[in-house]
């Protein structure tokens, strides 16, 4: 076989991959949101996890998997905002941490929630993390004392701040939950559990909209 027969076949190849990966794309666009094989929701949603809507009548729980620093979760927060004004009371909806080992103040930034958390403030240092992300994520150096900054502007006790963000306690609830994620098959962020199983096919917030609906008619 002469060189230029290889070239020929190698790019003829190409094409044909190329070709089949369009094919693969395109069927998938359109696609309503899937769901993965449920989980043990016991697992996925503990006692003191923390939720920032609860529905009383407990029939749809959306549960997200997230690292403070991912860009994927900053850019999906504004929609989390808004769906959570829409389903306020109707819906459960659960935040885990689940910091990436790459991201270098993913877990301190966790931490730096659950320490808010311990002062009830849960809510407000999740929306101060990720409004905030572009000034202290991706940095090579610990951000603790911005994020010592973020709770004293939220008017929390800052010495036990400071305590509870280097208690060993607060590493183990961070790395428990992170556990949890790895047991249900969480690989990456943001990734959202509804009703016990995974969301896929989710790319825009009318298609978490239409999920969330579909369960509440179900």
């Amino acid at each position: 076989m002469t060189r230029n027969t290889r070239l020929t076949l190698a790019m003829i190849l190409l094409v044909i991959l190329v070709m089949i990966v369009g094919i693969a794309v395109n069927r998938n666009i359109g696609r309503p949101a899937a769901s993965g094989a449920p989980v043990d929701k016991a697992v996925l949603v503990r006692e003191d996890s923390h939720r920032l809507s609860t529905a009383p009548d407990g029939k749809v729980t959306l549960v997200e998997f997230l690292d403070f620093e991912c860009e994927a979760c900053r850019a999906v927060h504004p929609s989390i905002t808004e769906i959570l004004d829409t389903y306020q009371g109707r819906i459960t909806f659960v935040v885990r941490y689940f910091p990436i080992s790459s991201h270098p103040n993913a877990e301190l930034a966790a931490r730096a929630a659950q320490a808010a958390a311990e002062q009830g403030r849960f809510p407000q240092m999740y929306a101060a993390l990720f409004d905030n992300q572009e000034q202290w994520g991706h940095q090579n150096t610990p951000q603790t004392d911005r994020f010592v900054g973020y709770a004293r502007d939220l008017g929390l006790d800052v010495d036990r701040f400071r305590q509870d963000l280097d208690a060993p306690a607060t590493a183990r609830r961070v790395a428990a939950d992170r556990a949890d994620g790895e047991t249900v098959g969480v690989r990456g962020t943001p990734t959202f559990f509804l009703n016990g199983r995974e969301l896929t096919g989710v790319r825009t917030q009318s298609d978490m909209i239409a999920a969330i609906d579909a369960a509440l008619a179900g």
